[in-house]
């Protein structure tokens, strides 16, 4: 297990990269720790959790409600679990956000950790701070910022990681380098998914390539005035039709990189569009995607990047330089067209 601090405003938080499950009891004591997980993981490691404090959460994106967070307060109420308490969340995107989200409001704010066990949540949705809940079909619209005390990354929970969200996941690791990381896009050019998944040294690499330039994203800007809004890439058109047409995150964000690239062609001259295209297609994820641009509008009205009648839009001047810039909502519901 290797270890990589990452400071931020006012707190630390500590990436334990290439670790393993045995060692969270030696960074979480026990007696105040409580487990927040899902139930399919329950189901795959329940003889390893069954001597912490678990609370099991259903899957999938309908659990980031009010209704789930108030029967996680109410258990650990029942639990005892004091303002000593660690919440850990071990899942995915959905339940780093929750676990998150209720370190950040239980008794006012108690520790929390984190140990991701999908591509996506190593890479992207356990980073940073960011803990979201929705409200009904409206991405996120609840949150708040409440950074972990570490991440634990236990590669074998990979293991049992359907191949969908092995694509799931890799759409943020192609936005990663699509804003910030050329060399990283022609790297993963030159790689499959078969790649990566059978050779443990380069998805090791991978994973900490990209953890790490999310993490010192945030950490220049941890409140979002300036470069942390480079993580939208992809995520405008993502948010307004992700839980209305009930898509993968992945598969979202990958549709929305591809308008994203339309749009950037024709505002900034980004020539490198077929190359975006093609990489999605290469690990699978999708390109196209038939939606109604009014209904999706709608939802971008509710867009915490709108300013009156316009979006602050991410868009590339070409792989690996992305600038911000704000669009009026008439020119990009033509783009949506």
């Amino acid at each position: 297990m290797e270890s990589h601090e990452i400071k931020y405003t006012g707190a630390t938080s500590t990436f334990y990269f290439n670790g393993s499950f045995d060692e969270l009891k030696t960074l979480a004591p026990i007696e105040h720790t409580f487990l927040i997980t899902d139930e399919h993981l329950m189901m795959h490691y329940q003889a390893s959790l069954k001597h912490w404090p678990v609370i099991v959460i259903p899957p999938g994106e309908s659990s980031k409600s009010l209704d789930v967070l108030d029967d996680i307060i109410r258990q650990l109420i029942a639990l005892d679990a004091g303002r000593d308490a660690l919440i850990v969340g071990l899942g995915g995107g959905v339940v780093t956000d929750i676990a998150g989200f209720v370190a950040g409001i239980y008794k006012r704010g108690v520790r929390c950790a984190l140990m991701p066990t999908s591509i996506l949540a190593m890479v992207d949705a356990a980073i940073g701070g960011k803990n979201g809940l929705d409200i009904g079909d409206y991405k996120n619209m609840m949150g708040l910022i409440r950074q972990p005390e570490f991440l634990l990354y236990d590669y074998e929970l990979l293991s049992t990681l359907p191949e969908e969200e092995w694509v799931n996941g890799f759409a943020e690791i192609i936005k990663h380098a699509c804003i910030q990381d050329e060399d990283m896009f022609a790297a993963l050019e030159q790689h499959t998914l078969q790649d990566y998944q059978e050779d443990p040294k380069l998805l090791d690499a991978l994973i900490r390539r990209n953890a790490l330039l999310k993490a010192g994203i945030v950490q220049a800007d941890e409140w979002e005035h300036g470069e942390r809004k480079c993580l939208n890439f992809g995520h405008t058109l993502a948010h307004a039709i992700e839980n209305v047409y009930q898509l993968p995150h992945g598969h979202a964000v990958a549709i929305g990189m591809v308008v994203a690239a339309k749009l950037s062609a024709g505002l900034c001259g980004f020539a490198d569009q077929d190359r975006l295209v093609n990489l999605l297609q290469q690990y699978g994820l999708p390109v196209s995607f038939s939606f109604d641009p009014d209904r999706a509008v709608q939802y971008l009205l509710a867009d915490k990047k709108r300013a009156g009648n316009k979006v602050s839009y991410v868009l590339l001047e070409g792989i690996g330089k992305a600038i911000i810039r704000p669009l009026p909502i008439s020119e990009i519901k033509t783009a949506w067209t």
